[in-house]
């Protein structure tokens, strides 16, 4: 279950990684037309990368406190992306503005989020398995 969590990640890392992709050639960075902070837009996958990395140093060392940190930092990554999500939905419909993340193909942003459930999930329950 560990390496399907790592592998999880990783997938989710890379549609995280095309949505970010598409967002920067689209103007993200330099648009005043958006909904999404860049503050937000930085955090999020740098708290991926920092989870990862205590995924990582789990699957080295075995020591459940690893684990656990790699829970606690998705949760943070969870909370980033819900907000990144709900800002997406909102952009998409109405008569606001629309920015960079408008370009966002709704299967990617599927992709993304599905894998990323996935992802906590096994996650949780490997950090549940190592206490015990």
């Amino acid at each position: 279950m560990e390496f399907a969590a790592l592998a999880a990640w990783i997938l989710a890392a890379g549609a995280g990684a095309y949505l970010l992709l598409i967002w920067v050639t689209n103007g993200g960075l330099s648009t005043k037309v958006t909904r999404f902070p860049v503050l937000l837009v930085a955090g999020h996958p740098l708290a991926a990368v920092l989870g990862l990395a205590m995924w990582v140093a789990y699957l080295a060392t075995a020591r459940s406190a690893y684990a656990w940190a790699a829970f606690y930092a998705l949760l943070v990554v969870v909370l980033q992306g819900f907000m990144l999500f709900t800002r997406w939905l909102v952009g998409r419909g109405g008569r606001h503005a629309r920015g960079a993340e408008h370009a966002f193909p709704a299967t990617a942003v599927a992709l993304h989020g599905g894998i990323a459930v996935t992802t906590v999930v096994l996650v949780f329950l490997t950090a549940m398995r190592a206490v015990a």
